[in-house]
């Protein structure tokens, strides 16, 4: 042993124990690093499965992105053409607005026009009725016929007699002469209120009468219906 180590230089033995050294210490390194790198790794492994998801979840959201798109640019495309419709609906419109205003002008046109014919006429028949008042007669009154009368009466009627009214004596006619009320027509024309104030002006013994019928057969007998007159005073009571 001795002889050997007596024929190895000094320099070899440091330079084995430092070789021995160094494998040792890679193989040690080895060691320890296979942990840490397999640490690392699980790192690794954790982001990529992260960005992996996040990859996914992004791809997701353009999906929904690119159909949402997809839907404005349909829905883009339908107002465009609504908006095309609108503007040829203005149009039209605008056209009927314009043909309106037209026709307005033209019948305030007519309308200012047949508004001085009417003036003009109304004037002329103004000026006609003028013409036609200042040779007007009076009211034509209904011819009395005596002899009619007397034939259905079997006596002389004498006109405007208003005692031929049956329930009218010559002091009631009296009374109505008081209010001008002389003639068969005035009569006639007389209220039954009116009548029954020219009773009540006689006093308390005339107001048992009852004029109810006087004003119409006053007029029958105007009209010289003296058939008829002389059938209802027979229907009559008294007249009064």
């Amino acid at each position: 042993m001795n002889l050997l180590a007596m024929h190895i230089p000094c320099w070899l033995i440091p330079l084995l124990v430092g070789v021995i050294c160094a494998i040792l210490g890679y193989l040690l390194g080895r060691l320890f690093g296979r942990e840490k790198n397999k640490e690392e790794l699980d790192i690794w492994s954790n982001k990529v499965t992260s960005l992996e998801e996040s990859l996914e979840e992004c791809g997701k959201k353009r999906s929904a992105l690119e159909t949402d798109l997809n839907t404005c640019n349909k829905n883009k495309l339908n107002l465009e053409a609504d908006l095309g419709a609108c503007h040829k609906t203005k149009l039209a419109l605008e056209a009927d607005l314009n043909t309106c205003n037209k026709s307005k002008l033209n019948l305030e046109s007519d309308l200012l026009l047949a508004k001085s014919s009417f003036t003009s006429k109304a004037a002329d028949v103004s000026s006609i009725t003028n013409v036609a008042s200042s040779f007007t007669e009076s009211p034509m009154l209904i011819p009395f016929e005596a002899t009619l009368a007397k034939a259905v009466f079997g006596k002389k009627i004498k006109e405007n007699d208003l005692k031929i009214v049956e329930g009218i004596g010559p002091k009631i006619e009296g009374l109505f002469h008081t209010f001008d009320i002389k003639t068969w027509k005035d009569l006639g024309e007389a209220s039954i209120e009116k009548c029954q104030e020219v009773l009540n002006s006689g006093g308390d013994r005339y107001r048992i009468h009852k004029p109810n019928t006087w004003p119409k057969q006053a007029k029958l007998a105007y009209e010289g219906k003296w058939e008829e007159l002389l059938k209802w005073q027979d229907e009559l009571d008294g007249g009064k």
